[in-house]
């Protein structure tokens, strides 16, 4: 309502309310969550609106749909949409089917209620109510949206609740893991039975890491190499999973829920593996955890592909005592044979590697070698060194940059932490096939 001046009869001025015109934005909204299923559809809302609107002769400037949950504040990005094209006056009216569609949550409720304050909001209007400046309304759409925020607060008590239940008869919720199937039968819903197909393979898994010290890699290659194992969705099971499975131990009987809560639970289930043989197989984890950790960073891993199968190229040390007494140290590069176990890629030893390394920074462009800071920063604390120490009259200043040679000398002088930076400087990817290093095309 706006207030004009009028005059009285009398000759006194008197303030005459003349009704402020409603544009409305009519919003819809459906939550994605499933206790919302019986709530009418986007599509349902927004067609028994129109009738109202039309049916009353309602203004509708703009739809706004949307999907997102309102139980939380400010997470809805058209309904935040909405609230700044209020403030901007694109619309002074929101036309929605019921008060729990604008908001689940007592922050977004405030903002409405601010804007109709305000008097930038004229009016809420829904399928059978309506809501304007006026402090019983205004106080019974608090009561409606703080009713919807109730009930969810009971019903997550309620989930809650129903969940623990579950894992106190033994039963753990959500999808069984790789090696169980979960029950069909309404009556024992969550009830993990162990899969006949995956079950004995899970099983063998944890043997062959605890009496055959089977690492996690080689089980990954003996499932998809040798066994083409599946999961339940059809895929190889990737190398985390197959550490996840091994470390889980709902396989000898008992479960953690949530997770990381430290509530400990027995499973009604059937264990796959007896206790005695995941602890075994923890301590073996444990041990290759130890020995990966000491494990010694070569110059060119990780930085390589073999040619033949396209896994990456590892290394390996070895030593040999020679006859003066003193210790000579090999290095070798090889398929790591990560995609294909019976690669024939071959090895090669580091300095025929470097040699070849040496040779290829020839053929590539410059731009693409990318240690001039490097080399710059080298050049002038050789200068620095040279004024500060050298008092020869001969003594040259470097100016020029030979980042073709200084990318030589790093690869055969430098250490182990500079060749790897040099390496990752260059973009284009190196295979190495048959003891034959190139560049990939």
């Amino acid at each position: 309502m706006t207030n004009i001046q009028t005059q009285r009869p009398d000759g006194i001025p008197a303030k005459v309310a003349i009704p402020v015109k409603v544009k409305y934005c009519l919003y819809a909204r459906k939550s994605t969550e499933s206790e919302e299923r019986q709530v009418l559809s986007i599509d349902s809302q927004i067609k028994e609106m129109l009738q109202l609107a039309d049916r009353e002769g309602l203004e509708i400037v703009v739809i706004k749909r949307e999907s997102h949950s309102a139980k939380e504040t400010g997470k809805r990005p058209i309904f935040n949409e909405i609230v700044d094209e209020i403030r901007q006056g694109k619309f002074n009216g929101i036309l929605t089917w019921a008060p729990d569609r604008i908001s689940r949550n007592a922050g977004d409720l405030g903002r409405i209620v601010d804007l109709i304050d305000a008097k930038l909001l004229v009016e809420v209007r829904t399928f059978s109510q309506t809501f304007t400046n006026n402090p019983n309304e205004k106080f019974l759409l608090m009561i409606l949206g703080s009713q919807a925020k109730l009930e969810n607060d009971n019903r997550a008590i309620n989930v809650k609740r129903g969940l623990r239940t579950r894992c106190e008869m033994g039963l753990r919720p959500g999808v069984a893991p790789t090696g169980y199937l979960n029950s069909k039968n309404v009556d024992k819903r969550c009830h993990a039975i162990i899969d006949p197909e995956r079950g004995p393979i899970i099983k063998q898994m944890f043997n062959k890491v605890a009496n055959e010290k089977w690492s996690g890699r080689k089980v990954h290659q003996w499932l998809k190499f040798e066994l083409n194992f599946k999961s339940k969705g059809n895929k190889n099971l990737a190398l985390g999973n197959i550490y996840l499975i091994l470390q889980n131990p709902f396989y000898y009987g008992v479960f953690e829920y949530p997770e990381k809560s430290g509530n400990w639970y027995t499973g009604k289930h059937e264990p796959l593996i007896p206790k005695e043989l995941f602890e075994a197989v923890q301590t073996q984890l444990k041990r290759d955890h130890i020995v990966k950790s000491e494990m010694k960073e070569f110059a060119f891993t990780k930085l390589l592909n073999c040619g033949h199968c396209g896994s990456g190229i590892s290394a390996d040390e070895k030593y040999k005592q020679l006859k003066d007494g003193t210790t000579a140290r090999y290095v070798y590069y090889g398929c790591s044979r990560a995609r294909d176990l019976n690669c024939k890629g071959g090895y090669m030893r580091e300095e025929d590697l470097i040699d070849q390394l040496v040779r290829i920074i020839d053929d590539l462009d410059i731009n693409e070698i990318g240690m001039r800071h490097k080399f710059e920063e080298e050049v002038e604390r050789l200068n620095k060194f040279q004024r500060n120490f050298m008092t020869s009259s001969k003594t040259e200043v470097v100016k020029e940059l030979d980042l073709r040679g200084y990318a030589k000398y790093l690869l055969k002088e430098g250490s182990t932490i500079e060749k790897r930076e040099l390496m990752a400087c260059i973009k284009t990817k190196m295979v190495l096939t048959q003891k034959i290093l190139t560049l990939q095309k």
